[in-house]
């Protein structure tokens, strides 16, 4: 089985080094990339086509949010994990509003943003305990207490593609049906999914259908 393709993007660069030892240790991991800006991360996302993107978002020339959009756009495949040093509410929802599937602060073990990136695989969203437990209460105050209101409107952001594929999901349809609809693979629809659940705060189809009609994302006819 060959490895998966990882890009790293950190601009400090003995933390570069230091993550990059870490993923390059795994088997199960191919180190394609490592760079520390955000203009080498759009040169090395377009040449080496990475599975996975783990960026910092402080960098030297923008920030890695315009990466994680860049990469989201580009390959819809492409799964998105930060790890940084910034944890406030407002950043962690722009990061998922970006499209990353996971969050990770620099506090953690090299060991944990490997076993982080094999989950990010299997379908998970590492999210480091800090952030989970914000998240958390943020949930039981009702989502208003301390989070900012989006700036232009309350609606959820789904990308045109997103918009197709929470269409066919409206109207029952497997992704195995999706993917032949749309051209795509099941697993580009599987990775549209759960940027669809995370955007939609939801873990199921029946979830996701009911936010979808409620918030008039599709038409229920």
């Amino acid at each position: 089985m060959a490895a998966h393709r990882i890009l790293l993007v950190e601009d400090d660069t003995p933390t570069r080094e230091r993550l990059a030892c870490a993923l390059s240790g795994d088997p199960r991991l191919e180190l394609v990339g490592s760079v520390g800006s955000l203009a080498e991360g759009r040169e090395a996302l377009a040449e080496l086509s990475p599975d996975v993107l783990i960026t910092d978002l402080g960098l030297p020339d923008g920030s890695g949010l315009e990466l994680i959009r860049n990469a989201t756009a580009s390959r819809a495949e492409i799964l998105a994990m930060v790890i940084t040093v910034l944890g406030d509410e407002r950043t962690v929802v722009s990061a998922v509003e970006a499209g990353a599937l996971g969050y990770l602060l620099k506090d953690g073990s090299t060991d944990y943003l490997v076993r982080s990136t094999m989950e990010l695989l299997d379908g998970g969203s590492p999210i480091s305990p800090s952030i989970a437990r914000y998240l958390l209460k943020h949930l039981r105050a009702g989502g208003s207490e301390t989070l900012p209101p989006a700036a232009d409107d309350t609606k959820p952001r789904l990308s045109a593609r997103e918009q197709e594929v929470l269409g066919y999901l409206v109207k029952g349809f497997t992704y195995a049906e999706t993917s032949g609809y749309l051209g795509v693979s099941e697993h580009t629809v599987a990775t549209h999914v759960r940027r669809i659940y995370r955007k939609l705060a939801v873990g199921s189809r029946g979830e996701a259908v009911y936010e979808a009609l409620q918030l008039g994302l599709v038409d229920g006819s």
